[in-house]
C-alpha cells in the first residue's frame, strides 16, 4: 500500500496572506483540520486549526471587539504556520506516513511529488487502511494463534485452515520463542478451524466472531 492510494488528492491550500479568520472559516465550512500553505505553486507552510485558534486573543484581554477584529483583520497565515513542513512522497509506503506522524506526534503530512503538492494524508486515513488490511468488514472469525518462530511455521498453520479461507494475517506480538498471530479466516466450514488448527498442534489463543 502506498500513500497515495489512500491520500486525498488536490487538498484545499491557502496563499501566505490569506487573513487568519479567512482561514479559520475555511477549515469550519470544509470541515477540515489542516491548510498547507502555497505560494507560486511551492509548499511553504502548513496552517493547523490550533495554530489558528493559538493565535486568537485570549478571552480575558482588554481589547474592544474593533480593536481585536482590526488586528485579526491584519493577522495572516504567513505569521502563524508550521515550517519547514514535514511531507512524505506520494510513491512511499503508508507504513512510513504513519510511522512519521507518530514520531513526530502530527496528525497528517502534506504528500509531494518532487516539488508538487499533490494530497495529503492523515491519521483517519492510516485508520481507513488499517481497517481494510485487517479485513474487519469481512465478518468470519478472528483468531489469535501462537506460532513457533522458526522457518516454515507459518506455512504450516496455514494448511489446517482450509476449506476456510485466510482473507488477513497480522503480527500482534513477539514472545519467547513465538510469534503471536491474529487471523480473519471466512468460507465454508468457518466454525471448524479452531479445532483444525488445535488438531494439527498449533496453539490457539482466542476466537471471536469478526
Amino acid at each position: 500500500m502506498l500513500v497515495r492510494d489512500w491520500m486525498t488528492k488536490d487538498p484545499l491550500t491557502v496563499a501566505p496572506d490569506t487573513p487568519v479568520l479567512e482561514a479559520i472559516n475555511l477549515l469550519k465550512n470544509k470541515g477540515f483540520r489542516r491548510l498547507p500553505v502555497v505560494k507560486d505553486g511551492k509548499l511553504i507552510g502548513l496552517v493547523t486549526d490550533k495554530d489558528l485558534k493559538d493565535a486568537m486573543p485570549s478571552k480575558a484581554t482588554t481589547l474592544s471587539v474593533w480593536e481585536m477584529n482590526y488586528l485579526l483583520s491584519k493577522l495572516t497565515v504567513q505569521e502563524v504556520m508550521a515550517k519547514p513542513v514535514i511531507t512524505v512522497e506520494a510513491d512511499a509506503p503508508l507504513e512510513k506516513a504513519a510511522l512519521l506522524m507518530e514520531e513526530r506526534k502530527i496528525g497528517g503530512l502534506p504528500v509531494m511529488e518532487g516539488d508538487k503538492l499533490v494530497g495529503i494524508i492523515t491519521v483517519t486515513d492510516v485508520l481507513r487502511a488499517f481497517i481494510e488490511v485487517l479485513g474487519l468488514k469481512m465478518g468470519g472469525l478472528r483468531i489469535t494463534v501462537d506460532i513457533p518462530d522458526v522457518p516454515g511455521a507459518l506455512a504450516q498453520m496455514a494448511r489446517a485452515v482450509p476449506p476456510a479461507n485466510i482473507v488477513s494475517i497480522a503480527t500482534a506480538a513477539h514472545l519467547n520463542g513465538y510469534q503471536r498471530l491474529v487471523l480473519r479466516v471466512v468460507g465454508e466450514d468457518v466454525e471448524g478451524v479452531p479445532d483444525r488448527l488445535r488438531a494439527a498442534g498449533e496453539r490457539v489463543v482466542d476466537v471471536r466472531p469478526g
